[in-house]
Formats: C-alpha cells, structure tokens, sequence
C-alpha cells in the first residue's frame, strides 16, 4: 500500500486553496508510474519524495496529470507541510532543501510554537521571453476583446523555472470572463514564436489587501484552471516589476489573490529583493491545510502506466 497525505495549499482553510497529494515513501516506484498515480489523483499535482541525491534534504519529482515538472510552487510549500508533519523536518529548523529538476530550492520556515506556521520557496531568477503583438488574436484566443487587454503591459512570457504567458487585463469581471480557445491562442502564440504555455491572466484593478487577482489556465498540462500557481507567483512579481507596475519597495510584499472564480480562493506571497537596482532573490510564500490521509491499495502495473512523462521546461 503506498500512502499519502492530502494537503489544501496557499491556505489556511480547509476546502480552499490548490489541493495537492504528497507521496512521502514512495519507493520503487517509475516514472510511468508516477504520472499513472498523479492522473488517478486529478489534483493539479502530485508529490512523490525520495532520498536526496545531491546534497539537499530530500528529493521532489512533481507531476501534473498530464507531465512532469522541474518545479512548481504548490508543490513544494505543500510538501514542506507534509514533512513537517510527519516529522521529516524538525519543529524549529529554519531551512530545507529540495532537490529539484531546475536544482537546488531552498525553503525558510516559520513556526508557531511546534507547528508550522508558513514557508517561503525561493526560485530561479527570471527570464524574459517574447511577447505576442496580436492583440486581437491574443483576445479571440481568451474569449474576451481588445478592450479587456490592458494598454500598457504587453502579453509576454516568464520564466522562474517554469515559463507561462503572463496577460495584463482591465478588470476582474474581464479575468472572470476569460475562455481560451486552445487552437486558436496555440497559433496567434506560434506567431510570435512562443509554444503553448500555460496562460497567467490577471489584473492590478481593485488592489486592497491583495494586489493581484488572477486565473491560470494550462490545458497542455492537463489542468483546465489552477486554484493556486505557486510557480507562476515569482515571474508575476518580477513581470510588474520590469514593466513598472509596482515599485521595487511594494514588490518585497505582494499578495495575489488566485482561485475565486472556482471557490477556492488562495492567497499567494511574493517577495522580490533587489540590491543597488539588480534583483537578487524571489521568494514566494504561504500556509497549507492537512485535509486528510489515504492509501492506495492497488498496484500501479508498469504495463499499463501512461508513458511519456516529460520533464517541463
């Protein structure tokens, strides 16, 4: 039997947030598997920890239903939970650290008494991709209008590890609204030489407490929509701080507000450090909720496993 914890993550709320199963012993386990596993489970990921094999605390393989990935934000906020609940991760330690398909990811850890209280994951610094010129294939690629696309804050691909299209709109009500045609975005992206990515729409209007309200959708990752995007959360950030869009001093505290139109409302920190001008660290940080443990009970049989488990880039 191969057990595994069940985690609700950028949360403190049970039933909210991004749901996520972390498969703390998996051993013996292959990759076909593994992606067999993450597809029977229909989260958005799936952990699976093993020894390290280079220096760092353990080792984290990360799956979606549909492939691997070298990194993921839920995931491993999530999965810090896990370990420290089972008491992998010792009550008062400060850092850990996952051993990743980018490398080596370090996580702080803040504690409430013996319990843990909140974790930050930090990633790669950002790369900086094309950005598509078509803003009426971009819009008819989301199922919205030119109008809804902001002005002043092009559609352009990031990359803290794992690359997604990051789209500046108006308004929630035009977030909300947003319906992609797989098709037709996949060729107004090839376009401007992009493959298809998993689509970060968002909008900086009604900034109170969260200064960003967001929807992810990645159907090439088998996800329809993600609650809560841990992985997209760092080159957000860094995305509104080249164009302008926070100040350096907001950016070291921003909270984006992801998951509502599907009810499962999560709250996603960044942090962004710079020094004399050059940015130098992004951390992104939040709780996670234990929901619950299971087994599985039947055998995964390499025969019939899904193969072709790829490593995102």
């Amino acid at each position: 039997m191969l057990s595994y914890l069940h985690y609700d993550v950028f949360t403190g709320t049970p039933f909210e947030g991004n749901q996520l199963a972390v498969f703390p012993a998996p051993s013996g386990l292959e990759t076909a598997q593994m992606q067999r596993i993450a597809q029977e489970m229909a989260f958005s990921e799936s952990t699976f920890i093993f020894p390290p094999e280079r220096g760092g605390d353990v080792r984290m393989r990360i799956f979606t239903p549909a492939e691997e990935l070298p990194l993921a934000g839920h995931p491993t906020i999530g999965s810090t939970f896990a370990l420290a609940e089972i008491g992998r991760i010792a009550p008062g330690r400060d850092q850990f650290v996952f051993e990743l398909g980018v490398g080596p990811t370090p996580v702080s850890l803040e504690w409430k008494g013996n319990a843990l209280a909140f974790a930050w994951m930090t990633q790669p610094l950002p790369t900086f991709g094309a950005a598509i010129e078509n803003r009426q294939g971009l819009a008819a690629g989301l199922g919205i209008t030119t109008n809804d696309l902001a002005e002043d804050l092009p559609a352009q691909m990031v990359s803290c590890g794992v690359p997604f299209l990051f789209v500046a709109l108006t308004s929630r009500a035009a977030v909300d609204m947003v319906s992609i045609d797989r098709k037709g975005l996949a060729r107004c992206a090839a376009a401007a030489g992009l493959p298809e990515l998993p689509v970060f729409v968002f909008t900086l209007e009604g900034a109170g407490s969260e200064a960003v309200y967001s929807r992810m959708l990645a159907p090439g990752f088998g996800i329809a929509e993600d609650p809560a995007t841990g992985g997209a959360a760092g080159p957000l950030g860094c995305y509104l701080l080249e164009h302008g869009a926070v100040t350096p001093e907001a950016a070291a505290n921003l909270v984006n507000l992801q998951g509502v139109a599907m009810r499962r409302p999560s709250r996603i920190h960044i942090s962004l450090e710079n020094r004399d001008g050059a940015l130098t660290r992004v951390r992104v940080g939040g709780k996670a909720v234990l929901v619950g443990r299971g087994e599985l009970t039947a055998a995964v049989p390499v025969s019939t496993a899904v193969s072709g488990a790829t490593q995102g880039s």
